[in-house]
């Protein structure tokens, strides 16, 4: 068990590993090769230009202004100076709400902890009943403050039950003003957006196949039915996931391109570059790179449009899922909001979400298979959390070597070495800990996708569910339960079972040593480590120096992502835990918790403001869980206390905390019905109000060309990678569309090598052929098929409403357009 000296050993590590981290960041930040790792918002927003273009050739890498080294320190005022409207404009109202969570923190525990400290620590101090225990029990000077140094009996429990009831009105008043806060901002900032797609439509899923009939035709002919007067367009969805790929690949065939034709403009008078054939570049015949990756992509083209026409003409690629539009706002919250069939397993009906937060890859998965996929997730979590007692039970034999020694009295040398024992119980726990956690949220993400949520954002808000729930049972659940048995192991084998409750009320409050190690280590030398973002900074170089050729491409690699909303969230909900938890029991972690809160929250506004660029807006819809999740802290709180009190026979007060819980869920029911209808639906009153604004301002426009491509599947928009793609039909007579027979062919590699906003190429090949081309528009994403031919020319159209194939028989121009 960690001791009071102990502990002071890993405050001092933690304390000069943050300082570290802190300094590094301070000096690395103002160096002119790492401004793009440390100010990449300001990069995408187009506000800055990178300082290595100010200086010769030591400038670019070295910042040579020696007063900026005076100034190191500059960015901490920076980061306070934005306010939370700023905030909002900049960075969006997710952010700005993740931040508030930290300031919840801080309104909650700071006059918690000085109550506590002033009122609890002398009430625990003023009896001695761990100094009768310690030969029975494993006992250190810091459990002396807890609420396990008061006797069996004692009516100072009494002071304990009403700090609990105290803290829990307060914890309760600032969690209502905060819902209140972030519904209110939550309506504000929808309410100021202006025309968005994902206010107009509805992800329908879930339809159903009438023989005789298209999806498509079944989408429409439904809703034209049953919303007459709002119904405007859909679009269909399609299972491509085979054709992403190919155009992920030949993405990367193009950076090749591009970056040896830049290699060979900057060259001109040398040899042309050149690469081998065989796997990876590393052997095979020698060829000229930039002719090989162009026969590389005319051969991908290839295969890519006879894919793409494979998906389109293929009626099983269309899923029973499509993005409904409506004609205004009210339309779509009545759609989205109400049940659509007497069978309530069709039609399914929700907000979609904003375009770039689909998960394109899971809109094709059948509605069964859902239900399968989230049964045996929900399994695989649930033997996951248990397969993770094991290196949990291995972190608690390093903080409890004491238990350990008195059944092993032979690794008292190891023990017994004063600086050893300090470091494996005051620092390598919490350490360990750390690591083994690191990968878990990105292995719940995998099991996230697989369970079938369509939005990113709704992926990142079930990996923290499933995360928090493993944070709870193993990190303080099961910390607490083998914690305590390690501890007190040889009291469990040597006392009489009677004793054993005893033994474990006594114990629980002890484990607040091994909870103040964990906060050192992740939440001050963890959160200094967040803002001095090692790990991206080498990638970044690595990428820099070994895979960035274009600008694309460090585009690519400076891209920071956003907040990590999936590890973040549970993490900071577990603080809330372990904060209310102890805050009656071991009020000593409380200043602990205070010190994370108030520096957490100083480096994640720098990081919003300076580094992170969010996927998706969701207007703060992951507010409820983290509401829920700090008023389940606080019913765990009072039944751990409840228990606590139970096991020290104190039968007079126990019964006054069985109100408690009641009153707090209570609570908990009447901040859900009056503030969760908020994040969870669009009131009909503020759709009528935007609609009523619009036309009011005349700002309305053709809602069907704006919302034609919002939706628009990633099949479409494969032209905007695939520059030049060319089609040559056969000459035949007119024939059903299933029989028709299309050859490609691609453009030549000198077309290849031109890349324009708008790509026109012509296949100089038998003039008697037919040749068709694609064209890609940037701004509306559409996208035109054009035939032209001296005799008879054969079209198809495959319309984004439903899926009519038409074929014409005219000797001049014509275009179709998706």
């Amino acid at each position: 068990m960690a001791t009071l000296e102990d502990i002071g050993v890993s405050a001092i590590i933690n304390i000069l590993g943050a300082f570290a981290f802190l300094l590094a960041f301070a000096l690395l930040r103002i160096q002119p090769i790492n401004d793009r790792v440390y100010f990449p918002k300001w990069y995408i927003a187009g506000k800055r230009t990178s300082p290595r273009s100010w200086g010769g050739v030591v400038g670019k890498f070295v910042n040579l202004n020696i007063i900026t080294y005076f100034t190191f320190l500059n960015w901490m005022p920076q980061a306070l100076k934005m306010s939370e409207s700023e905030i909002i404009s900049h960075a969006g109202l997710d952010s700005a709400v993740f931040l508030r969570i930290y300031t919840l923190g801080l309104k909650i525990f700071g006059p918690i902890a000085i109550a506590a400290l002033l009122v609890l620590i002398p009430v625990n101090l003023s009896d001695g009943t761990l100094s009768f225990l310690r030969r029975d029990l494993v006992v250190s000077d810091i459990d002396k403050l807890s609420i396990s140094n008061v006797r069996s009996e004692s009516n100072k429990f009494f002071v304990h039950i009403g700090m609990e009831y105290l803290f829990t009105l307060w914890s309760c008043y600032m969690l209502y003003k905060e819902y209140d806060r972030v519904a209110s901002m939550r309506l504000k900032f929808l309410a100021s957006q202006g025309r968005r797609a994902e206010q107009f439509t509805v992800l329908v899923r879930n339809v159903p196949r009438i023989s005789g009939r298209s999806l498509s035709d079944s989408v429409e002919t439904f809703f034209q039915r049953n919303h007459p007067d709002h119904y405007l367009c859909h679009q269909a969805v399609y299972n491509a996931n085979k054709f992403a790929k190919l155009i992920r690949k030949r993405n990367r065939l193009q950076n090749w391109l591009d970056y040896n034709q830049l290699k060979h403009e900057r060259h001109p008078n040398k040899k042309r570059p050149t690469t081998d054939t065989g796997c990876l570049g590393l052997w095979g015949d020698e060829v000229d790179s930039i002719d090989y990756y162009k026969e590389q992509i005319k051969y991908l083209d290839r295969k890519i449009t006879m894919e793409r026409q494979k998906v389109l003409k293929d009626s099983k690629s269309i899923t029973p899922a499509s993005f409904v539009s409506f004609n205004s706002r009210w339309g779509a919250a009545v759609c989205a909001q109400t049940q659509q069939s007497k069978n309530p397993t069709l039609w399914l009906t929700n907000w979609a979400p904003e375009p770039r937060d689909v998960y394109w890859q899971n809109l094709a998965i059948p509605f069964f298979s859902l239900s399968v996929r989230k049964l045996v997730i929900s399994l695989s979590v649930f033997a996951l959390v248990f397969f993770y007692m094991i290196p949990i039970a291995f972190v608690q034999s390093l903080a409890n070597l004491e238990g350990l020694e008195k059944v092993a009295p032979f690794l008292r040398p190891v023990i017994e070495w004063k600086f050893a024992k300090s470091f494996l119980q005051g620092f390598l726990p919490g350490l360990t800990l750390k690591l083994f956690l690191y990968f878990l949220p990105s292995f719940l993400m995998v099991m996230s996708k697989i369970e079938g949520h369509v939005a990113v954002s709704v992926l990142e808000r079930r990996t923290a569910a499933k995360y928090y729930y493993f944070m709870l049972v193993n990190v303080f659940l099961g910390s607490i339960v083998t914690g305590t048995a390690f501890q007190q192991l040889h009291a469990f084998l040597h006392e009489s079972p009677s004793q054993i409750p005893r033994n474990i009320g006594v114990s629980i409050p002890m484990k607040a040593t091994f909870f103040i190690t964990y906060i050192m280590v992740d939440g001050w030398a963890g959160i200094a480590g967040e803002i001095l973002r090692l790990k991206y900074l080498v990638i970044f170089h690595l990428k820099n120096m070994f895979i960035v050729k274009t600008e694309r491409d460090l585009d690519k690699a400076m891209n920071p992502g956003g907040v990590d909303f999936p590890e973040t969230l549970p993490c900071l909900q577990l603080y809330f835990l372990l904060g209310l938890v102890y805050m009656v029991v071991t009020p000593i972690l409380l200043p602990f918790i205070l010190i994370f809160f108030a520096f957490a929250y100083f480096v994640y506004r720098h990081q919003v403001i300076n580094v992170y660029n969010q996927q998706y807006e969701s207007a703060a819809a992951f507010w409820p869980h983290v509401h829920g999740r700090i008023v389940a802290s606080l019913l765990i709180s009072q039944l751990l206390l409840l228990g606590l009190i139970g096991t020290k026979k104190a039968a007079n007060s126990t019964p006054l905390l069985v109100v408690l819980p009641i009153l707090t869920l209570t609570f908990h029911k009447y901040c859900k019905n009056r503030f969760e209808p908020a994040f969870r639906k669009y009131p009909l009153e503020e759709a009528v109000s935007k609609d009523e604004q619009d036309r009011a301002t005349g700002s309305e426009i053709d809602l069907k060309s704006y919302l034609a491509d919002a939706y628009l599947h990633p099949i479409f928009h494969s032209f905007e990678e695939v520059d030049l793609v060319e089609v040559k039909v056969e000459n035949a007579p007119a024939q059903p569309q299933a029989e028709a027979k299309a050859h490609i062919e691609s453009s030549s590699p000198s077309e290849l090598s031109s890349p324009s906003p708008h790509h026109a190429h012509h296949l100089e090949d038998e003039p008697s052929q037919t040749v068709q081309h694609y064209e890609f528009e940037a701004p509306h994403s559409a996208y035109h098929y054009e035939a032209e031919q001296n005799y008879t020319a054969y079209h198809y159209e495959v319309e984004s409403q439903s899926d009519v194939y038409r074929y014409d028989s005219e000797p001049h121009y014509q275009y179709y357009h998706y």
